[in-house]
């Protein structure tokens, strides 16, 4: 998927942070992320608990707006422009989809960070992975990421891949201004456990938002970006399934062990992220199914 080059993109929801060298890792919770299952599967320590509540512990940065990232044809062409023109056109998507559900919105913005960084759930590194944290409601990325995904992970890459972790962290903040999080064991795993089905949610928003994401139109009238080709849904569903607690624990060289899943399956993610393609956010209520 790539954006139409008259597209006016905003980038005042994302902004870009130094690094930051002053920040102890593990010093909080609340996090909600990709990145949490990695991290732990990858360091041989159990960073899922992290996400229950937690206070900051490090100083936070003012990051820097992203000035030069305004057009279409930018965000074809800069990684940093690409995130900003996907949050502009999510947050247009969402201001208006959650209204028509009876829903009030809330906007999040995305904070791009290197190497490590502090937030409102304690301290992050670029082994955490993309993470939206719910006690300041912001979405961070280390785009080295993106490198990670396709060469440790296996995901074939491409932009709409990398639009699609940016929608499922979007996902999870519409998850938590929508009350969605209220009341759910977050520490439990297993594949319908409240923290899988959490996840595949945000995958099932992801996807929703890809099926309308080339009629959503920019401040300028034109659309953010163009119509999405099979291929580039493939790119989605490669980056979703890369993701999956099964294919991460083979990665890994051990056993499929679904009782300690957080996440959920490849096969389950993909077709959650199909699911809210071809229905919309009234089809992602993972909540209401016996096996997700």
């Amino acid at each position: 998927m790539t954006f139409n080059d008259d597209a006016r993109i905003n980038p005042d929801k994302v902004s870009r942070r130094g690094r930051n060298t002053g920040v102890a890792v593990g010093a909080g919770g609340g996090l909600l992320a990709i990145g949490l299952f990695i991290a732990s599967q990858l360091l041989g320590i159990d960073l899922t608990g992290l996400a229950g509540g937690g206070t900051t512990d490090g100083t936070q940065q003012q990051g820097e707006t992203l000035s030069q990232c305004t057009t279409g044809e930018a965000a074809n062409t800069d990684i940093d422009c690409r995130i900003a023109g996907a949050a502009d056109s999510l947050d247009t998507y969402w201001a208006k989809e959650l209204p028509a559900l009876g829903q009030s919105y809330r906007p999040t913005e995305v904070v791009l960070f290197t190497g490590q960084t502090g937030t409102g759930c304690g301290g992050a590194t670029s082994a955490t992975g993309p993470f939206y944290c719910p006690a300041d409601e912001l979405i961070y990325i280390d785009t080295a990421f993106y490198d990670d995904l396709r060469t440790r992970f296996g995901s074939s890459g491409g932009p709409l891949a990398e639009m699609y972790v940016v929608a499922h962290e979007w996902g999870h903040h519409i998850q938590n201004s929508t009350g969605i999080m209220e009341g759910l064991n977050r520490q439990d795993t297993g594949p319908a456990s409240d923290s899988v089905r959490l996840e595949l949610q945000a995958d099932c928003f992801a996807g929703s938002w890809v099926g309308a994401a080339s009629e959503i139109r920019s401040d300028s009238g034109a659309t953010f970006l163009d119509p999405v080709t099979d291929a580039q849904i493939a790119d989605a569903l490669s980056a979703a399934s890369a993701v999956g607690d099964d294919r991460i624990q083979q990665s890994q060289g051990g056993s499929v062990s679904p009782e300690s899943w957080t996440h959920g399956s490849s096969e389950a993610r993909q077709r959650w992220f199909t699911a809210g393609h071809t229905g919309g956010p009234s089809a992602c209520n993972t909540f209401e199914v016996a096996n997700p």
